[in-house]
């Protein structure tokens, strides 16, 4: 799944444009390698977004192609 979209689904950032924008400005890691929006995500990685001075670390625990709302925590672990 691409990173965009699993920042999406899971919640964590509430649209896709903005996911993408954020990947592009070198906002979002994946296993601590610089992420653009298409990079490939898979069960068990980590990523790591900054937003500003604030930086969340996610572990990646299901690829779901949508789910609801309060079911979109068990797509991810934050690490700290």
């Amino acid at each position: 799944m691409r990173i965009d979209k699993f920042l999406k689904i899971s919640r964590i950032i509430k649209r896709r444009t903005v996911a993408k924008d954020a990947c592009d400005q070198g906002r979002v890691m994946v296993n601590n390698k610089g992420a653009k929006a298409g990079t490939e995500v898979n069960i068990g990685d980590i990523i790591t977004i900054n937003f500003g001075n604030k930086e969340i670390k996610a572990k990646v625990k299901n690829l779901n192609e949508s789910c609801k709302k309060q079911d979109s925590d068990c797509m991810y672990e934050i690490i700290s």
